[in-house]
């Protein structure tokens, strides 16, 4: 899928999106994620700013996205959280920072839409600092036999429809990653992981 055509599904979506941040869709698990983050934070694909209600006092966000609907969103939802941010209109996956540019790194529900997740992931062990965290929530295959096999069924669908592919196995790809794993959750029959983690301390720092 060509990138300005992904970007304007995702244009035409801020409306919903703002609608999920307004509603504090999945507060539960983004307050105790979210919650932990702390000093210099860059969070991927911002959307509409859903996870803004839930930052700490005090921190630094650097919020990427893409598409320039989510951000105009977003700016307005900085704003009514008094939340200090700076906004970064990008493709993630083209995206460069030095190394350990930041203490925190934040990915909710965007690794379903990547080309290449895994260099994602590495990327995000790069920019965050040897003794940051690494913050995710993410979905994908169900470990239900039943329900994945319809998201299989539904895959080609869903990333036609609205860019999120449902059948990845998001914990083996962070497995495959330089990031390694403190505690993880997983909820509705193992779509839904909740990942608190921390950067590899190889010097190398993997970028692929």
């Amino acid at each position: 899928m060509k990138r300005t055509n992904l970007i304007k599904k995702f244009d035409r979506q801020a409306p919903i999106y703002e609608k999920m941040r307004r509603k504090k869709r999945l507060s539960q698990w983004r307050s105790r994620l979210i919650g932990a983050a702390r000093g210099k934070v860059l969070e991927l694909a911002i959307g509409a700013g859903t996870n803004f209600p839930f930052y700490p006092s005090g921190v630094e966000v650097t919020a990427v996205d893409f598409s320039p609907e989510m951000i105009k969103r977003a700016k307005t939802a900085a704003q009514e959280y008094s939340l200090d941010v700076e906004f970064l209109r990008a493709d993630v996956e083209e995206l460069s920072f030095p190394p350990d540019s930041f203490d925190t790194v934040i990915s909710t529900c965007s690794l379903c839409g990547y080309d290449d997740p895994v260099s994602v992931l590495n990327h995000m062990n790069r920019w965050c600092k040897k003794d940051g965290r690494i913050l995710l929530m993410e979905h994908g295959i169900s470990s239900n036999a039943a329900l994945a096999a319809m998201q299989k069924m539904l895959d080609p669908v869903a990333y036609k429809v609205v860019g999120c592919h449902q059948k990845r196995d998001m914990m083996k790809m962070i497995e495959e990653s330089g990031v390694i794993v403190d505690k993880a959750e997983h909820y509705m029959a193992g779509v839904v992981h909740l990942v608190w983690a921390q950067p590899s301390k190889d010097s190398e720092r993997l970028t692929s």
